[in-house]
């Protein structure tokens, strides 16, 4: 792995590094770890990377790979840079022929994600998109469960994440992850719909199998002085006919990252909960609620492959990064030796989740914006 971004002052490079390490299938060999060049040297000292492997640039960096033997050569960057920050690496990297892990959102366009998924396709390279959440195994056990008719057709999705951490005005108090993550420049066009308000929309599609078609949004400004929205609620139209309701706000004071949904169908409902991931409630129209726990024998195939621990043991945001890395390392590996890879390993998030990210970050903002009721879902 090479790295792009993430030096020692980065919050969700260090993340990132922890969870490729976890299983002992990827090493950091690499890294442009800053813009500005004696942090990014210091931080690869830090990190035990050799002196010529530390490089002032991404530029730099991909150029003096790609010249490398194959044996030799990073084979995946990635990229835990700003949003804006996001596109020109990624695209580069697909061009010298590397692989790429990109944080989401995965640009800070539609239009940006579209080339950047079309250089994919043309390249047969892969992309993995961390969109965390969609790595707990009770996460891909709620997938396999709808995606078997376990509760029937989808009727109605509730998806809410709350933060507190933005109730203030931190992006003038010093505060450097608020002030890049409220400047429209950097982070795009919207800022809590943008920065959590696509993880919901994304576990909601994940977690269903189904597509948003139709949107009712109502973004907010609530802290005075602030450039961009810290609270959304939307009304969902689903591909099936269903119903559902986002909410997404940063200044939910007290909050933590309190991710949690509610998938409705005809023979039952399921209901799950980031900060406890390890259980999910099923509830049946006809029977008493389950309480399904991850690292049980009852799991499925999808969340038994990514389960680490016995049943009883706590597994985290970390694992949940982890597998997605994991599933990412071991389908590149395929790949490189002609193989093709298992269902379970290709499950991680895509260019596909990367473009209707963007594309619903676009969608909630001309909602917003327009006297219309309902808007259809344009990609």
């Amino acid at each position: 792995m090479g790295m792009i971004g993430g030096g020692k002052d980065a919050f969700i490079g260090a993340v990132h590094r922890l969870a490729a390490n976890m299983d002992g299938l990827i090493e950091l060999t690499a890294g442009a770890l800053s813009v500005h060049p004696e942090v990014g040297y210091e931080s690869g000292k830090l990190l035990f990377l050799p002196d010529n492997r530390i490089y002032t640039s991404y530029e730099e960096m991909l150029n003096k790979e790609s010249e490398l033997p194959a044996d030799e050569r990073i084979d995946f960057v990635t990229i835990v840079t700003p949003n804006f920050a996001h596109f020109a690496p990624a695209m580069m990297a697909l061009e010298k022929g590397f692989n790429v892990v990109i944080e989401k959102p995965m640009t800070l366009t539609l239009e940006e994600a579209k080339k950047l998924k079309a250089k994919v396709e043309e390249t047969g390279l892969t992309l993995c998109l961390t969109h965390t959440y969609s790595g707990y195994p009770m996460v891909k056990q709620a997938k396999q469960m709808v995606a078997e008719g376990a509760l029937g057709a989808i009727r109605k999705i509730i998806v809410e994440y709350p933060q507190g951490w933005l109730s203030t005005l931190s992006e003038r108090e010093g505060n450097a992850q608020a002030a890049w993550r409220t400047d429209p420049s950097k982070t795009g066009k919207s800022g809590s719909m943008g920065d959590i308000g696509t993880h919901a929309a994304h576990l909601a599609e994940y977690i269903s199998g189904l597509k948003i078609t139709k949107i009712c949004a109502d973004l907010n400004i609530v802290v005075p002085g602030r450039a961009i929205d810290d609270d959304g609620n939307v009304l969902l139209k689903f591909d099936n006919g269903s119903n559902g309701i986002l909410i997404a706000s940063q200044i939910a004071a007290g909050e933590e990252n309190a991710l949690k949904i509610k998938v409705y169908g005809e023979k039952g409902g399921l209901e799950w909960h980031q900060m406890e991931p390890n259980t999910m409630i099923v509830r049946w129209s006809n029977a008493p609620a389950q309480i399904y726990r991850t690292g049980n024998g009852y799991m499925g195939s999808f969340a038994q492959h990514n389960t680490r621990t016995p049943g009883g043991h706590p597994e985290g945001y970390l694992e949940a990064f982890a597998n997605i890395y994991r599933n990412f390392a071991l389908t590149v590996d395929a790949k490189l030796n002609g193989e093709q890879p298992t269902a379970e390993m290709l499950d991680f998030p895509t260019t596909e989740d990367g473009v209707r990210g963007m594309a619903f970050i676009e969608n909630v903002v001309a909602s917003s914006q327009s006297d219309q009721k309902w808007l259809d879902y344009k990609l």
